[in-house]
């Protein structure tokens, strides 16, 4: 049950709105409380809070996951594929500028506004999972197979972004150290080691020096991420056989915990913010930081997205799958802008030491992937409706014998693309 993306998205949006409520009550100095206390080894820096733990470390486990996908992806799915991956890729690429630009926009000459730039260029994957998997009875699976491309490539250009410009102080010896453990859990899984102890200690090794390092610990899990094995080769009698390989096991293993506990307590832990009111929510949604942001998701993201696939395929030979038309891109750009995970995270690396801000980039957030998700949702819907009566029209097409009138389903696959 927790592997369906509909849980996943359903949990964290339980959870988020826990929180919102909580922050919110008459006890919100208990949600605080709670938020900040402190657990862990101070003799190894890790006297951490519990909103720290949350995202430093259970998010780790969401960025394996997510290194596991990229990973398949790169080796056995549509990312292998150059000319099926160009559109994805390029909308990706698209849809994580423009609304960086807009952000800026927004907050050019503003003081420390600028440093959230790269808040609205993530896409929530499992939040925008889930709400395609509720609206999409007869959607086609190639709109699923463009947005999950889109995302793994959205997913590995936000941790390039979280190591490269959110690293406040670089203690390079310890990122040295931590290729050593690093090396060995690929050594391990390469071989098809499964002792969990072992994997389980060589990865914790390998999270806590990239923590040292200064480089934020997710980026830890994408890197084990990438070591797993896709596919391994099993000799038989007859020839040498292509199976799956450990990551299908580890991603099928640990997506209920991911889906389950880590991104739902992360954004619990995240989305608390003390809006104070319709007044203080008025006053956030009016500082050039959360309109960037809510800018940067809802228009952003779909200009960047839908303008950027859409010019590829118009100067140059890459097409849009024949499933699919450029009003379903539309939608797909749309649903890009629901950001909530890793903009949340994001958002407090870039304000940590600003409370002020990080509440105003709460609000923006929330605010942004929700209408995101509610225009997304209406696009989709209509397009959703027009195959679902193209699929009605085909089914008509069948004779009284049960064989198919040729005539008419070819009129109508041929004029499926013009109607849709």
């Amino acid at each position: 049950m927790l592997r369906a993306e509909t849980t996943g998205g359903l949990l964290l949006i339980i959870a988020a709105a826990s929180a919102l409520i909580w922050a919110n009550s008459p006890v919100a100095d208990s949600y605080a409380a709670l938020r900040d206390f402190r657990v862990g080894p101070a003799s190894l820096h890790l006297d951490l809070t519990l909103g720290t733990w949350a995202a430093d470390g259970l998010l780790a486990v969401f960025f394996f996951v997510v290194g596991l996908e990229l990973k398949r992806e790169f080796v056995a799915g549509d990312l292998r594929d150059p000319q099926r991956a160009a559109l994805p890729i390029v909308a990706a690429v698209g849809g994580m500028a423009v609304p960086a630009l807009v952000f800026l926009l927004w907050n050019l000459g503003a003081s420390p506004g600028p440093e959230g730039w790269a808040i609205p260029t993530a896409t929530d994957i499992a939040f925008a999972l889930a709400v395609l998997a509720v609206i999409s009875t007869h959607l086609p699976t190639a709109l699923r197979t463009f947005l999950l491309t889109l995302a793994v490539v959205d997913d590995l250009l936000a941790v390039t972004v979280i190591a490269v410009f959110y690293t406040d102080e670089l203690r390079p010896m310890f990122l040295v150290l931590a290729m050593l453990p690093l090396a060995a859990f690929a050594l391990a899984v390469q071989r098809n080691v499964r002792a969990t102890w072992l994997l389980v200690a060589l990865a914790g090794l390998t999270w806590f020096l990239v923590h040292e390092s200064g480089v934020h610990a997710t980026v830890a899990g994408v890197l084990l991420g990438f070591t797993v094995p896709v596919l391994h080769r099993a000799r038989t009698a007859a020839a040498t056989e292509e199976l799956p390989g450990l990551a299908e096991q580890f991603e099928h293993r640990l997506r209920p915990l991911s889906a389950g506990f880590a991104v739902p307590v992360f954004a619990f832990f995240a989305a608390g913010v003390t809006i104070g009111g319709f007044t203080g929510l008025i006053e956030s949604l009016r500082h050039p930081v959360a309109l960037g942001i809510i800018s940067g998701l809802v228009i952003g993201k779909a200009v960047g997205i839908g303008g950027s696939a859409y010019l590829l395929a118009r100067f140059t030979g890459a097409d849009l799958d024949e499933q699919l038309s450029w009003t379903d891109v539309v939608g797909l750009a749309m649903l890009g802008g629901i950001g909530f995970t890793v903009s949340l995270l994001i958002g407090d690396l870039a304000f940590a030491t600003d409370g002020a801000l990080d509440e105003h980039v709460k609000v923006g957030v929330l605010t942004g992937s929700l209408t995101a998700a509610l225009l997304a949702t209406l696009v989709l819907r209509l397009r959703n409706r027009t195959y679902r009566q193209l699929h009605e029209l085909e089914s008509s097409d069948i004779d009284h014998d049960g064989i198919p009138d040729v005539y008419q389903t070819d009129q109508h696959t041929s004029a499926r693309r013009d109607e849709t």
